[in-house]
């Protein structure tokens, strides 16, 4: 009898573990959800006090979501999200912004530590290899063949075809970046990302009168 309680109680206790585990983590899925749904509320704002108050809500939505689970990939990434817009909402990142560069790139690489297939990760590691300067790490060529894998993975992404259109223009391919950069301008609008339907218009018509983008 003691043996059927002692297994008993085990059981009891490995099974409310469990529980605890899994609403743990769906607390983390719900928070990094409501992260991301910020930081995308704030790409599409056009104010920039509004714009910086979705990247603060998402940044701290961010933070509850890793303290529920450390080692829920996407609440990295939703974190990493947040980090980069407010880094870059007067602008692409100065050198100057060392510590939000190191703190948002070590989300980004516990993003894919975690879950290295993660293919929105993968295309913003893509996106800052090709962006950055050689002195911060970046290396276009291996930039682009990171974007052109997530587009055979993720056909209808968006970001990957206008980065990679922008890269190979500067070196003369004309023709293929005009071909990814209308594909990915027909995507955006077909899927109403008002967030990205701009930036897909301005490199086309950049790379249509021939100025590209630097």
């Amino acid at each position: 009898m003691r043996r059927f309680y002692l297994i008993t109680f085990i059981g009891v206790l490995w099974f409310g573990s469990f529980v605890a585990s899994a609403m743990a983590e769906q607390t983390a899925q719900d928070l990094s959800a409501r992260a991301l749904e910020e930081c995308q509320k704030g790409r599409i704002a056009k104010d920039r006090d509004v714009r910086m108050g979705h990247f603060e809500r998402a940044e701290a939505i961010a933070e509850q979501a890793i303290e529920a689970d450390k080692n829920y990939a996407e609440a990295h990434f939703s974190l990493f999200c947040t980090l980069g817009e407010q880094m870059r909402i007067d602008g692409e990142p100065t050198m100057g912004a060392i510590f939000g560069y190191n703190r948002m790139m070590d989300e980004l690489n516990r993003t894919l530590e975690l879950d290295p297939k993660h293919i929105d990760a993968l295309s913003s590691k893509g996106t800052l290899l090709v962006k950055l300067p050689g002195i911060m790490g970046g290396d276009a060529e291996k930039g682009v063949e990171i974007l052109r894998e997530v587009i055979k993975r993720e056909p209808m992404a968006i970001n990957a075809r206008l980065v990679i259109a922008e890269s190979i223009a500067d070196r003369g391919e004309q023709e293929e970046a005009l071909t990814l950069a209308t594909t990915a301008l027909k995507i955006a609008k077909d899927q109403n990302r008002q967030d990205l339907i701009p930036e897909a218009e301005e490199t086309l018509a950049n790379l249509r009168n021939g100025t590209g983008q630097h």
